[in-house]
């Protein structure tokens, strides 16, 4: 009866530590880069370029993440996930996304730490992988050395992102977050509410609200998918996403409208998996300056030598003209100039 009774325990302790203990997982992501920059000031002695061939890291990473029951409806969940450069240009770990939280089959999800914005919740429209993985930066301040585009969804610290249960017959996705006062624009509070409709027919539908968080001032966002593959024979996803920005740290700047426009298509005609796509991002009045506008095209394709490997090309075009800059002291808004980024790259992602 002893030895029974400690092969049980044992067993037990057994199958909690192997409940509790962490998935690991990461991506490394490594390309050749060939980035010509180049900004033509309106101040003497002001212009820039770049011509060169460099070899990045884009979004490489390493994550431990998991779950363990509380209760018998109630979960504590965990990530911790951290950037890295395996190009060594970076010798140290970022946070990403980051936190610890609770999953109840009534209440829904709740994370608390470092998380990225409730308006990436919609964001099912980008294609651009590589150098152009994101929407880009719209700092038009400094040298231009990569793509300007309309603001886009950060990681918030100390935020708290609540994601609803999935109702039976009920095809929205629902998700409302907060962000403290300490870690946001102009001391305040933050908050993001973003609804994602799909129904497994081949389009979505999607809509995000949030203010004083991913900029200084709120931001409308709403997507649509379509996937063509669905209703005919055409392997074709078509995308388009249409946002505005309102920002508030100077009187007069404008609302800054974006629209992005994607294509993705797979390839049957190949030993393995792949794909091809086009994106094209449109900004008015950039980071709030009237006039200053961007235009970027970029295509591309991933060739998926197995499901955790694959191979990258892509090629894209981003110019800027009429780059504003704000001087803080005198209230005085000037033009700094134009910019131009061109970059053609090819690299090999591999995740686990």
């Amino acid at each position: 009866m002893k030895k029974l009774l400690l092969a049980s325990a044992v067993a037990a302790l057994s199958v909690s530590a192997a409940q509790a203990a962490p998935t690991i997982y990461g991506k490394a992501f490594l390309a050749a880069d060939y980035v010509n920059a180049d900004f033509d000031s309106r101040v003497a002695g002001g212009d820039f370029d770049e011509d060169t061939l460099e070899i990045n890291s884009h979004s490489s990473r390493l994550g431990f993440k998991g779950s363990e029951a509380m209760t018998a409806n109630t979960d504590v969940i965990y990530q911790l996930e951290y950037g890295t450069s395996i190009d060594g240009d970076k010798a140290t770990f970022s946070n990403r996304d980051t936190y610890l939280g609770l999953k109840n089959k009534q209440f829904g999800e709740f994370r608390v730490g470092k998380n990225q914005s409730s308006l990436d919740k919609i964001n099912n429209v980008i294609v651009n992988q590589g150098y152009w993985d994101n929407l880009g930066n719209n700092d038009t301040e400094n040298q231009v050395v990569e793509a300007l585009n309309m603001a886009d969804s950060s990681r918030i610290n100390s935020s708290v992102i609540w994601t609803a249960p999935q109702y039976d017959g009920l095809p929205l996705q629902l998700t409302a977050m907060y962000s403290s006062d300490d870690q946001n624009y102009n001391n305040d509070s933050g908050f993001g509410v973003a609804a994602m409709f799909d129904q497994g027919t081949g389009f979505t539908a999607g809509v995000a609200y949030d203010k004083d968080q991913n900029i200084s001032g709120d931001i409308i966002r709403g997507t649509a998918t379509v996937d063509l593959g669905k209703y005919m024979a055409a392997p074709l996803t078509l995308g388009a996403l249409y946002q505005v920005a309102d920002y508030d740290y100077a009187r007069d700047t404008e609302k800054e409208k974006g629209l992005i426009l994607s294509a993705s298509m797979g390839l049957n005609n190949f030993a393995r998996p792949a794909t091809v796509y086009a994106q094209y991002n449109k900004t008015d009045n950039l980071n709030g300056w009237d006039g200053s506008d961007s235009d970027q095209i970029v295509v591309g394709g991933q060739y998926f030598f197995k499901d955790n490997i694959i191979a990258h090309a892509y090629a894209g075009i981003n110019s800027a003209d009429d780059l504003k800059t704000l001087n803080t002291d005198t209230g005085v808004v000037s033009t700094r100039g134009d910019a131009e980024v061109v970059v053609v790259g090819t690299g090999l992602e591999y995740k686990f």
